[in-house]
């Protein structure tokens, strides 16, 4: 079973954030999660993390789309 877009952007979401973003209308949640989907194929530093984590990767990505600092 496979899981969709959004489904997967919200995994990669922090606890915290994923609630929020939960909360949202489904058509918000869809958008950002394409946005995330973008982000993921068009980053190419992403690329290489992704070599070496996925869900790290992943959750890079959804940082960026919320426009969440990265530490």
């Amino acid at each position: 079973m496979s899981m969709d877009s959004v489904e997967r952007f919200l995994t990669a979401l922090d606890p915290e954030h994923r609630e929020a973003v939960s909360a949202k209308p489904h058509e918000e949640q869809q958008r950002l999660a394409d946005a995330w989907e973008r982000e993921l194929a068009d980053d190419t530093e992403l690329d290489t993390l992704d070599e070496l984590s996925p869900s790290a990767a992943e959750a890079e990505a959804a940082r960026r789309v919320l426009g969440l600092e990265t530490g």
